[in-house]
């Protein structure tokens, strides 16, 4: 049992440790209030949300929200993201918790070190894009280089609340409070690129939330490049 716990820290651990990396590793969570299996996915959420090297994202959904408990911060679209993931990954469901490692490897459930593995093996991918973000006041500017990367890609603006509480009173989950990081509330397409010219562009910003930007091929394949304003 010592060796099991040992061994189950470690992996845990793992999550919080940096690799070298040309851009951050985007970690895509599906996850909801309403499911009992999710809680400790999202205690991995918090680890990873703590370092530079990843952009960790909670997207919860709204397919369990039927069996008691609605999640306050699902979205439809998150649900539909999910699922346009599942159809370009030939998978015949989707569940929670699933995690999307930079648009492409998906890892089901909470497991750390099959987590630690996806996250170094794409960091070490040399990057194809280079991406930098610019804030002044309520406007972001958007540039960015390809080099020798194929497009088009998409460029999406994501919006999130870094620490999130809530109290479940209903449900799978009913009577536990749990803490929630990086919730994303928005979720926008800015604009389409090919690739071929330099990017530039500008958006308009509505709060001081922490921003993302993500350079995407085609929607729901391949992460390009990434960057994020806390």
């Amino acid at each position: 049992m010592k060796r099991l716990l040992s061994h189950s820290f470690a992996a845990f651990a793992a999550l919080a440790t940096p690799v070298l990396a040309d851009s951050p590793v985007v970690v895509e969570l599906f996850t909801s209030q309403g499911c009992s299996s999710c809680p400790p996915a999202d205690k991995m959420l918090h680890a990873l949300a703590e370092r530079d090297d990843v952009i960790a994202l909670a997207l919860h959904v709204d397919y369990w929200d039927y069996i008691g408990w609605k999640d306050e911060f699902a979205q439809a679209e998150f649900s539909e993201r999910q699922r346009e993931y599942a159809i370009q990954g030939g998978r015949r469901s989707v569940y929670t918790p699933q995690m999307i490692v930079n648009g492409v490897t998906d890892v089901v459930g909470a497991k750390p070190i099959k987590l630690s593995a996806a996250i170094s093996a794409h960091a070490a991918k040399p990057s194809l894009v280079d991406l930098t973000l610019e804030r002044k006041g309520d406007t972001i500017t958007v540039d960015a280089t390809a080099n020798g990367a194929v497009g088009p890609f998409v460029v999406q603006l994501i919006r999130y609340t870094a620490k999130s509480e809530t109290r479940i009173t209903r449900g799978e989950n009913a009577g536990n409070t749990f803490a929630y990081a990086n919730v994303v509330n928005d979720w926008k397409i800015l604009s389409e690129w090919d690739g071929r010219e330099p990017f530039s562009m500008t958006a308009d910003l509505d709060a001081d939330a922490p921003v993302v930007i993500l350079l995407q091929r085609q929607t729901f394949g391949p992460i390009l490049a990434a960057a994020r304003l806390r």
